[in-house]
């Protein structure tokens, strides 16, 4: 147990350390190279240019860790595979834009990926050909909703932290020792992203950073032992990433209202309404953190079965009647 508690106590100190000495390489790169997020007054509504590369200072700290204190089985082989693909997508997409066709085609390799090495889900109602097409269309999803998000100061690096650590926690609930590790050392560096990336923002994480994060929040339900707990609990990570999904499920009904395709940008991400409501940054940003803690809590109720998933199921209309009332009208 003491290794175990060693282990996770480097996974977490070793990241942040090593992200602490990078970031600030990474801004003067960006700033020499030109590597700028330039605003553009429609969607990207930050005064001055900003520099990108902040994925990296994510992923990196992120991969070290690993390669020092993590065993490499298959599957780990697979998810790195698939998120160092998209990050290297994004890379692209923030040095030279990508059309929306080969954005979402380097997606779907990533998926491809994690679908190879066993990142499907396991759930009794489905059969293995329909279970390979739902779990593709759940990773897809968080992929995108992930990079939807990525639109306010702060925003990514704090609903990445705050999912992380209540994967981490269930995971540690879970006795899953190996994979609560391989979570804190990913949620790691986010903390001093968040340092960098909080209001007004030194750099940003660009495309890379939040198709990165959104891999990784794509693949890693499917390593948690649900069925411990039972059939229904397969929903928690649904329940947990609620925000960044809710951000696509709208952004795609308020796109094809305007009558205009779905992947095109447009200034209708949840933030940037609440901005137009006069919210400050910090505020909106508040808002989330308690939102997350109630996701959260109504996660834990549900897979200690103090609530029901009738309840489960009240708490969720409920829940979504307070998101649209709350940013939309």
């Amino acid at each position: 147990m003491k290794v175990v508690l060693a282990r996770h106590i480097f996974c977490f100190v070793f990241p942040i350390l090593f992200a602490l000495y990078l970031f600030p390489i990474l801004i003067k790169i960006s700033t020499r190279f030109n590597i700028l997020d330039n605003p553009d007054g429609r969607v990207k509504i930050h005064k001055n240019p900003v520099p990108y590369l902040g994925g990296l200072g994510i992923y990196i700290p992120f991969i070290a860790t690993l390669a020092i204190a993590y065993p490499f089985d298959n599957y780990i082989l697979w998810l790195l595979l698939g998120v160092t693909f998209l990050l290297f997508v994004g890379l692209i997409d923030d040095l030279k834009a990508l059309k929306p066709l080969q954005k979402f085609a380097g997606q779907i390799i990533a998926v491809i990926c994690f679908l190879k090495g066993g990142y499907a889900l396991k759930h009794i109602f489905f059969s293995d050909i329909l279970n390979v097409f739902v779990s593709a269309f759940w990773m897809l999803s968080v992929i995108n909703a992930f990079n939807l998000i990525d639109i306010m100061d702060g925003l990514l690096a704090t609903v990445s932290i705050l999912s992380g650590i209540s994967f981490f926690v269930i995971a540690l609930y879970l006795k899953q020792y190996t994979l609560s590790i391989l979570i804190l050392a990913f949620i790691s560096p986010f903390f001093v992203f968040l340092f960098y990336n909080k209001p007004d923002a030194k750099i940003y994480s660009g495309d890379a950073g939040a198709l990165f994060a959104g891999g990784f929040f794509a693949a890693i339900p499917q390593l948690f032992n649900w069925s411990s707990v039972s059939y229904l609990a397969y929903y928690t990570p649904a329940i947990l990433l609620a925000i960044p999904m809710l951000e696509i499920l709208f952004l795609v009904i308020i796109r094809t209202y305007k009558k205009m395709p779905f992947y095109r940008p447009s200034p209708d991400h949840f933030a940037l309404y609440l901005k137009r409501k006069k919210w400050a940054v910090i505020k909106i940003l508040k808002f989330v953190f308690f939102v997350s803690i109630f996701l959260f809590t109504v996660s834990i109720l549900f897979l200690l079965k103090i609530i029901s998933f009738n309840v489960l199921i009240l708490l969720g209309i409920l829940f979504l009647l307070f998101w649209t009332y709350i940013i939309y009208f």
